[in-house]
Parts: structure tokens; C-alpha cells; sequence
């Protein structure tokens, strides 16, 4: 299986996703690794504004160019590093000829195994209002806490004005939004946007806190035909 990768959404995203792929695979030399061809085109349209309504430039038929480039190139399975491009799913798989890897299922699926009845959500606008993570969540008995108006709006502070632009994140903004959907009831907090994902090199973002980038990277793994290392298998910490 030869993986092939939709990135530039947003690019150092795809770079950690990367990252996190090599770092997850058991492998002892070069050869052990996947084969990954990866097309970073961070001139795709935003996502969330054409969701919303605030842009009119459709992002699909450039995902979906990219898929049928990686195709032609060997590309026998597609992932793409953004949690909210999962929204054009279908139009991308059809489009491309190729299955995609649905990492907001497979992160509801790893939820419900796990015991997991209610998590709190950190996506971006795009996300949160479409109700795509809300629906597979809720699909496998999993209830969803979102965050406030206010603290929605730090969320979108902290992947926009922040990650995105290539600056330090408020990580006091992270962990009160963090904190307060804790409180409401949340046993995990789902980083549903893979901007914050990378908040993980900045520090350690506690207990309970799931990852989309890491379900997807492993994943990957898997589609792949690889093995995953042991340290790999459970992807966040016990919750209470």
C-alpha cells in the first residue's frame, strides 16, 4: 500500500502529521517505512469560510486534483491532515477514486471502545457548525460539549491568529477552554483541529486529551501495511 497525502492544510500541520507517521511506525531501517507521496498545496481555499458561507471559492475540485494526481503517481490510499476539509469526504473519495482515510469515524470508533460517554470538542467554526464531528460522535453514544461563544472564539484565536499565522500560542487561552469544558462534563477533550495538535510541542497539555492528528498517523500506519510501535497503542491518557 502506498499512501498518499492531500497537505498544505495548513502546512506545518502536514508537517507534523508526517512527523508523527515515521515516528509511530515500528520500523528498524529506511525500508520499514510506508511509501508516502505528499502534495503541500497550502493555496487550496480556506475550509471553514467556504462552510460558513464567507467565501465562495470551493475547495473541492483542488482536493480533488490532488487526489487524482496521487492516484496516477501509485497512491493506493489518501489522508489529508485537516479535520475540517473530512466534510467534502465522499465528494473527495469519488472524486479521487481512492479510499480515504475518515479520521473523525475512526476517532469516534476509538472513543466508544474505550468507554468514553462524553467529550468536549475544540474545532474549528467550520467544524463545530457543519456537525460532523458531532454526528459520528453521537452515532456511537458519545454526547459532545462545545465550547461557549467566548471560548469558540479562542479557539478560532488560537488556530487563525496564532498557529496558523506562525506565532507562540496562548497556552492560558488553551488550558481555560481546556478547563471549563472539563467541567461541563467532558472525560476527554478532542483537539479536532490539527492546528492544535500542535500545541504538543509547546508543552504538555495534561490528561484526557485526545488528539485527531495522532488517530490519523496511526491510521496511516495501518493502511500502510506497518506495524505501529507499542507506545502507540493507546493514543491518550485514562480519564477519570
Amino acid at each position: 500500500m502506498r499512501l498518499g497525502v492531500i497537505g498544505g492544510l495548513g502546512p506545518m500541520a502536514t508537517a507534523y502529521y508526517l512527523e508523527l507517521v515515521v515516528r509511530m511506525t515500528d520500523a528498524k531501517r529506511d525500508q520499514d517505512h510506508p511509501e508516502i507521496m505528499v502534495m503541500d498545496i497550502p493555496t487550496i481555499p480556506d475550509r471553514t469560510a467556504y462552510i460558513l458561507g464567507k467565501s465562495d471559492e470551493d475547495p473541492v475540485g483542488p482536493m480533488v486534483l490532488l487526489g487524482q494526481q496521487l492516484k496516477s503517481l501509485g497512491a493506493t490510499v489518501l489522508a489529508t491532515p485537516c479535520v475540517t476539509a473530512h466534510y467534502f469526504h465522499e465528494a473527495l473519495q469519488q472524486g479521487s477514486g481512492l479510499p480515504v482515510i475518515h479520521v473523525i469515524q475512526r476517532t469516534a470508533q476509538l472513543l466508544r471502545d474505550a468507554g468514553v460517554t462524553q467529550v468536549g470538542l475544540m474545532a474549528t467554526d467550520g467544524t463545530v457548525e457543519s456537525g460532523i464531528f458531532q454526528k459520528e460522535l453521537e452515532e456511537a453514544g458519545i454526547s459532545v460539549v462545545l465550547p461557549d461563544k467566548t471560548g469558540q472564539q479562542g479557539v478560532m484565536a488560537l488556530i487563525y491568529d496564532q498557529v496558523k499565522a506562525g506565532l507562540p500560542a496562548d497556552m492560558a487561552l488553551f488550558r481555560d477552554i481546556r478547563d471549563r469544558l472539563k467541567e461541563q462534563g467532558a472525560q476527554v477533550v478532542i483537539l479536532g483541529c490539527t492546528e492544535l495538535s500542535l500545541l504538543k510541542k509547546q508543552c504538555d497539555l495534561g490528561d484526557g486529551i485526545l488528539d485527531v492528528l495522532d488517530v490519523l498517523a496511526k491510521e496511516s500506519v495501518i493502511a500502510c501495511g506497518k506495524p505501529v510501535k507499542a507506545e502507540y497503542e493507546v493514543l491518550f491518557s485514562r480519564f477519570e
